[in-house]
């Protein structure tokens, strides 16, 4: 009979340590990624909800299938409104994530480049302490 087997205190403690970080490089990551700048105009929550009220009008006279397009593009609006309404507080997501991206970038063997690839600033990364470096065979 196999007994079961505990892990220490250190252990648990590095476990939690490395969810924590994973946790904030992640929604760094994401925040780039959902406030970075895109092609064309840019939308915000007065534009989509003027294409929401346009919609709303156009339902009342429109066919059956027109009207099950159309909620499904009020649908998107109103996700893409909810979006562009939710402020991020950027400078704390990033002084978790200078915090974080040392020791988990380390740790998952990342290197400097990976992180720019990723939408990462070259000051973001000098701050926590990932330097660029040449890799072996490069």
């Amino acid at each position: 009979m196999a007994t079961k087997s505990t892990m220490s205190k250190e252990h648990k403690e590095a476990l939690a340590q490395g969810r924590r970080e994973g946790a904030a490089v992640r929604r760094y990551l994401e925040a780039l990624s959902a406030t970075k700048g895109k092609r064309g105009r840019k939308r915000t929550p007065d534009s989509v909800q003027r294409q929401i009220k346009a919609i709303d009008t156009q339902l009342e006279s429109c066919d059956a299938l027109q009207s099950l397009l159309l909620r499904q593009q009020r649908k998107d609006l109103e996700a893409e409104y909810s979006r562009l309404s939710t402020r991020i507080d950027m400078k704390q997501l990033e002084k978790d994530f200078i915090e974080a991206a040392g020791p988990y970038g380390t740790r998952k063997k990342i290197d400097y480049s990976t992180w720019r690839d990723a939408g990462v600033e070259p000051s973001v990364l000098a701050k926590a302490g990932i330097k660029r470096t040449r890799r072996a065979g490069a």
